[in-house]
């Protein structure tokens, strides 16, 4: 599964474990996680993530 960093904090979203503070489940694909995600560590949208 594949990893997500955001490019302000370095959080990285991975599709395995999800983001369950925000809602998305564990095995939540990036493609649908919802436009309006933001980040847990710092509140950048899901524009400002990229394939790690």
């Amino acid at each position: 599964m594949a990893e997500y960093e955001c490019k302000i904090c370095g959080y990285i979203y991975s599709e395995e474990n999800g983001c369950e503070e925000k809602g998305v489940a564990p095995g939540t694909k990036w493609a649908d996680v919802p436009d309006d995600f933001e980040c847990p560590l710092c509140g950048a949208g899901k524009e400002d993530f990229e394939l790690k």
